[in-house]
C-alpha cells in the first residue's frame, strides 16, 4: 500500500479519525474551513426561517392563486436548499447551533417579515392583529418575497467564489441553489411589476412539473418529500 500515490499522507495518518481528508484537502487548496463553516451555517439559516416566513406570506396571498401556487414553489424549494446544505455543514467538521432561536438569530438575510411588522417585540400581539385586520396588498407581498431571493442570491454568489476551484462539492451544492434563487427572483420580478406597475417584465417560468421540485437542489434520493 505504501507505493500506491494517494493511500496515505501526513496529515491525516491511517486510521486516525481527529481529522477528515475531505477537510484537510481543500484546507491545502487554499479554503478557510472555519470561515466557509460560518457562511454556510448562516446560509442555512436564511433557508430555513425563509421556508418559516414564506408559509405566513403565502397563506395571505388572498385571492391570487397563481401567486400562491408560485410562491409555493419557492417556499418548498428554500426547505431543499436547507436539506441540500446541512449535511455539508456536518461533513466539513461543522454542526447546527442547538437551539433553534440562535439558528434564526445568526440567519444571513432578514427576517421576511409580512408588511408592516418590523419584528420589534415590545409591539406586542396587537400590532399583528391590527395588521391582520386591516389586511395585504399582493404588491407588498410580492416586494417582500422579491428582496428575500435577492438577498440569497448574492450569498449563495458568495459561496460559489470562496469554493469555485478549490471545494468542488460545496461548490456544485452552492451552484445548484443559486441557479433556483436566481429563477425565483425573476418570478417575483414578473408578478410585482405586473402588479404594481401594470408593466410586463417576463421571467421565462414555466410551471413545476410537482410543487417545490427543486429542479437544480433537490436529490431525489431525499427520503422526505
Amino acid at each position: 500500500m505504501t507505493n500506491k500515490k494517494h493511500a496515505s499522507d501526513s496529515v491525516v495518518p491511517r486510521g486516525d479519525v481527529s481529522k477528515r481528508v475531505g477537510v484537510e484537502q481543500i484546507r491545502q487548496r487554499g479554503v478557510n474551513v472555519a470561515e466557509l463553516l460560518e457562511m454556510l451555517i448562516d446560509a442555512a439559516g436564511a433557508e430555513f426561517t425563509t421556508y418559516y416566513y414564506y408559509t405566513l406570506l403565502r397563506m395571505n396571498l388572498a385571492g391570487k392563486e397563481d401567486y400562491k401556487e408560485i410562491c409555493e414553489d419557492a417556499r418548498l424549494e428554500d426547505r431543499a436548499h436547507f436539506e441540500l446544505i446541512t449535511p455539508r455543514i456536518y461533513e466539513l467538521g461543522g454542526q447546527l447551533p442547538a437551539d433553534i432561536r440562535a439558528f434564526a438569530d445568526r440567519a444571513g438575510c432578514p427576517d421576511a417579515f409580512l408588511p408592516g411588522y418590523s419584528g420589534v417585540r415590545a409591539e406586542g400581539a396587537r400590532t399583528v392583529e391590527k395588521l391582520q385586520e386591516q389586511g395585504y396588498k399582493a404588491a407588498d407581498i410580492l416586494g417582500v418575497l422579491l428582496e428575500a431571493e435577492r438577498c440569497a442570491i448574492r450569498t449563495w454568489s458568495e459561496i460559489c467564489d470562496v469554493t469555485f476551484g478549490k471545494d468542488p462539492r460545496t461548490y456544485d451544492m452552492a451552484s445548484r441553489i443559486l441557479q433556483e434563487e436566481i429563477e425565483h427572483e425573476a418570478w417575483f420580478l414578473e408578478l410585482l411589476s405586473m402588479e404594481r406597475e401594470g408593466i410586463s417584465r417576463p421571467s421565462g417560468h414555466f410551471r413545476r412539473g410537482d410543487p417545490g421540485e427543486a429542479p437544480y437542489s433537490k436529490n431525489r434520493g431525499f427520503y422526505n418529500p
